[in-house]
């Protein structure tokens, strides 16, 4: 009789894990040459990833074959560590081998939903771990999409684009990228010294105590209000949420929110929820001198906060900011969402329209749409729908341009006639009015209008210094992205803020600026095309005609029915000189008129 496959009492359950394979380069090569040196080696090396690195990390060993490991991960930033630490592990052992002997690692990580039991886990995303791996090189981590969504360029990990990539025995291409570990050295530039003399303040999200039910949500929520609040002063530099809701869930240091956001004051604390009550200890530190110069405690209503009626917020605004500065700050006359499930909606919306992902894209728009029927008096998911719009153009995704600039004119229409000092919405019309219907005199209007309802919004300072880059304003836009860049350093589009921070440097004539921040924002995503095209003109008048060329191929390669013509219709440069420089600098290269 033959017996059943698989017996009732297996349990199996799916769930979603992130998966980490690892393989010896030339492992045959290696076995021949030295079999009991190699086995002794590799077998100390799991051994130590077993007891030393995966009890840490929330990890376990699915498998270890004869030349390769398999290990399973609740959270992707786990398992990136664990790589990390791998490397580590094999490059200190290396030392005292032999260059022919050394164990050399390839990785790949892939976060899915799987199908696991007690033994083993099974399941496309296990598969195509393993086929990113044959992606990598000698001492290489290569990841899918979905990771490197959840990490964040320079303070997570150093990340480079690696396009799209055929694998054995999967028939589309999937988005690969290389990682490696974060450098010592902190990426984000100081600003000059004019916008150095005003305080740079970030908020951390406030971290719950214990768990909550409604998890880090009312942190956040509570971190928006603060900001909200803080940047409506034109006195200080405040980093923007979508920089510092990165060290969300983290156990922060004072000397990385230094290095990565160059805060000079941090605004962080705890809370705990009980019933409508919420009690919140919060804290001032200066970075510098790492000392708290203020702290108090402060309690609210949950549901008045949600609801943008709790003085909560001010009340913290006002003490923290009476230790720093002679008067008092503004506070935000924003609204905020009625219902924590509807903020929930915002954040996670704003979230997946960050990500690569066009299907994570698509979901945001759902999720605004939404959050737009159930909450039509509410304004910001009106200026973030707009921003979605955009976004659509700009990635490269729209069907038609037209189209989803005029949606994205509506949806501003609608946010700005619910809250007429909402600056996202009034960046977002100058935006269009930039890039879709090149009213550039329009657009100058609509972000200096943006900036003085707050005079902290980052996109606004870029989109203001790009079109001073369009215009031959090389000073002026050099200026405002150079602010932009500072008001946030770790945004989730930050090789769109390096591409367009590159546009301004050459039509500055800072060329070598220029190529810095266009091939940083080429290895956080390779397949922007007007990062590309900047690059070009760029080598062409440091002289690099041959790397230009090719670069022109693949930009070609990346849109093959591009042409000179085409970038003088679309580019709102065209009309001047610096517009008419770069075309030239592309027909040079290779790219047909």
């Amino acid at each position: 009789m033959i017996p059943e496959i698989l017996p009732p009492e297996i349990e199996i359950t799916r769930v979603v894990r992130t998966v980490l394979v690892a393989d010896v380069v030339e492992s045959v090569r290696l076995m021949q040459e030295d079999e009991s040196g190699t086995v002794q080696r590799w077998r100390g090396f799991v051994d130590h990833v077993v007891h030393r690195l995966l009890p840490g990390q929330d990890g376990r060993l699915v498998k270890s074959l004869g030349d390769g490991l398999m290990l399973e991960f609740s959270r992707v930033s786990n398992a990136v560590n664990v790589a990390f630490a791998m490397q580590d592990v094999t490059a200190q052992a290396n030392r005292d081998v032999e260059p022919s002997h050394r164990l050399h690692l390839r990785i790949g990580i892939n976060v899915t939903q799987l199908i696991a039991d007690e033994h083993d886990v099974y399941g496309h995303g296990v598969n195509l771990a393993a086929r990113l791996m044959t992606l990598a090189g000698p001492d290489e981590i290569v990841v899918s999409a979905d990771v490197r969504d959840q990490l964040t360029p320079a303070l997570d990990a150093d990340i480079e684009d690696l396009g799209e990539c055929y694998v054995k025995h999967v028939q589309q291409p999937i988005r690969a990228f290389r990682v490696g570990a974060p450098g010592e050295q902190p990426v984000i530039e100081r600003g000059n010294l004019a916008e150095d003399l005003h305080a740079t303040i970030a908020v951390i999200p406030f971290r719950p105590r214990a768990l909550q039910p409604t998890g880090d949500v009312l942190g956040q929520l509570l971190a928006d209000e603060v900001i909200s609040a803080l940047s409506h002063s034109p006195e200080v530099n405040v980093i923007s949420r979508l920089s510092t809701s990165t060290f969300q869930g983290r156990d922060v240091k004072l000397e990385e929110v230094r290095a990565y956001l160059r805060a000079d004051y941090v605004l962080s604390g705890s809370y705990h929820a009980d019933a409508d009550r919420v009690t919140l200890k919060a804290e001032m530190a200066e970075t510098r001198t790492m000392q708290v110069v203020w702290s108090q405690t402060l309690k609210g209503s949950i549901n008045s906060v949600i609801a943008g009626d709790d003085p909560l917020a001010g009340r913290l605004v006002h003490e923290a900011c009476a230790a720093l500065m002679v008067r008092e700050l503004q506070r935000s006359q924003g609204k905020a969402p009625q219902s924590l499930q509807n903020h929930t909606l915002l954040l996670s919306s704003i979230a997946l329209m960050h990500r690569i992902s066009p299907l994570a894209f698509e979901r945001a728009q759902q999720l605004l749409q939404v959050l737009i029927e159930r909450a039509p008096r509410l304004a910001s998911p009106y200026a973030w729908m707009a921003k979605w719009h955009v976004l659509r153009v700009t990635q490269g995704w729209s069907a038609d341009s037209q189209a989803d600039g005029n949606a994205a004119l509506e949806n501003t229409k609608r946010a700005l006639d619910r809250d007429a000092t909402l600056s996202l919405a009034m960046t977002v019309e100058g935006q269009v009015n930039t890039y879709i219907l090149k009213r550039l005199d329009v657009a100058e209007q609509f972000y200096a209008q943006a900036l003085q309802s707050n005079p902290n919004d980052s996109l606004a300072w870029l989109l203001k210094g790009t079109l001073h880059a369009f215009r031959d304003e090389g000073k002026e836009a050099l200026r405002h992205t150079r602010h932009a860049l500072k008001l946030s350093p770790l945004d989730p589009l930050k090789y769109y803020f390096d591409s367009l921070a590159a546009t301004a440097a050459l039509s500055a004539g800072q060329n070598e600026r220029a190529l810095s921040l266009a091939t940083r924002s080429l290895r956080l995503n390779r397949t922007h095309g007007s990062t590309l095209r900047v690059l070009i003109a760029t080598l062409w008048r440091l002289g690099r005609e041959e790397e230009a060329r090719r670069r022109a191929q693949e930009l070609l390669k990346l849109d093959p029915g591009f042409r000179v013509s085409t970038f003088l219709e679309r580019s709102p440069s065209a009309a001047f000189e610096g517009g008419r420089r770069v075309a030239q600098a592309l027909e040079l290269a290779g790219v047909p008129k």
